[in-house]
């Protein structure tokens, strides 16, 4: 039997403290693409749960993980699919 997983509503944005705008996941997605055309390979949006979304790409592939609180592991998303292999992603660790 599966655990019913509680509905949590979020409301996530590219930039922390009190004027950030929450974004819609289509313009989120628009968002990222912008950054990363103008060579920013790495986001954090920052949900109002206080989660923060790492993504981060070396322009053909992508790294996302998933931080529930600062110091949080993380969880992180994989393609079971994807062929070859990649030498990694370097966060800028600012």
């Amino acid at each position: 039997m599966h655990e019913k997983i509680p509905h949590v509503i979020e409301a996530w944005s590219f930039n922390k403290g009190e004027g950030a705008l929450p974004v819609r996941a289509e313009a989120a997605v628009e968002e990222l693409g912008r950054r990363i055309a103008d060579g920013k390979l790495e986001s954090w949006p920052h949900s109002s749960a206080g989660r923060h979304l790492a993504v981060t790409t070396n322009t053909e592939r992508a790294m996302v993980m998933l931080l529930d609180e600062e110091g949080n592991p993380g969880a992180h998303a994989s393609d079971p699919g994807a062929e070859d292999w990649s030498d990694g992603f370097i966060l800028e660790n600012v």
